[in-house]
């Protein structure tokens, strides 16, 4: 099973750049965020005409998650199902072919200290409850998507730069370990432990030419899965052309 994350800031804009990726990559699941439309709006037509079933959790002009997948999604659940009062949508799962796939939109988090910083903490203690509270370790579990952390320092391409600011501060990579204790595996790191992959480029400032970017889209994996990873990379050529997402996407291979 191939599995993929990207983060497509917005799927009207980016639909056929989608749809085109689908075919030449192949995955058997895909994980969207940012598609920036409410369900109602979701292309879920033109993807079925693709070869992908779809599931949303949308809202107008912000946020929104999809799982796309060629086998038929079940057992779908939109939100945390916690009793907070946020109704922003960034979290879908969904199982498919046995796994349970979760696709994850995590708050920017704007400026250090502000509301929304805090809401971005808090958002991740929720997520932790979330997986705590519906999963064990050794389920066959896949959560990824759009974290907005840089877990390390060779995760971001000048960390002492990048100290102390948003997406980097010690307080943001605290929360998503916290997340990871439950018992996730980053696929990513299996293969790749070298420094300068990157899965967000700034627009501005040739940041992507100049290969100035932070990863900050995941692919964990639960020890029965990761233990299955036999493959897993950035497919950084997403990233080029024509109006791009500022995002490229991960993906992991898992034997069956």
């Amino acid at each position: 099973m191939k599995v993929a994350s990207w983060n497509v800031n917005s799927i009207r804009a980016r639909q056929d750049r989608l749809v085109g990726w689908l075919a030449s990559a192949q995955p058997d699941v895909l994980c969207i965020q940012e598609i920036k439309c409410t369900d109602q709006e979701f292309p879920s037509l033109e993807l079925r005409a693709a070869g992908y079933y779809s599931v949303s959790c949308g809202e107008k002009s912000y946020n929104g998650v999809a799982i796309l997948s060629r086998g038929e999604p079940r057992e779908v659940m939109s939100g945390m199902g916690d009793d907070s009062a946020d109704r922003q949508c960034r979290i879908v799962a969904a199982t498919v072919e046995g796994v349970r796939i979760i696709s994850v939109y995590a708050p920017n988090g704007q400026a250090v200290d502000s509301p929304a910083y805090q809401y971005k903490l808090e958002w991740f203690e929720r997520l932790r409850r979330y997986l705590a509270f519906r999963h064990r370790p050794s389920d066959s579990l896949i959560i990824c998507g759009d974290f907005n952390v840089a877990p390390e320092p060779k995760d971001v391409y000048d960390p002492v730069l990048w100290e102390g600011q948003t997406l980097f501060t010690l307080r943001e990579r605290e929360a998503l370990r916290r997340v990871t204790d439950f018992g996730l595996v980053d696929t990513f790191r299996q293969y790749h432990p070298e420094e300068g992959r990157y899965s967000w480029w700034d627009y501005r400032m040739l940041a992507f030419p100049k290969n100035r970017g932070l990863r900050i889209d995941h692919l964990y994996a639960t020890a029965p899965l990761s233990e299955r990873c036999v493959a897993s990379d950035i497919d950084r050529d997403a990233r080029k052309g024509s109006q791009p997402s500022d995002h490229a996407p991960v993906w992991g291979e898992f034997r069956a």
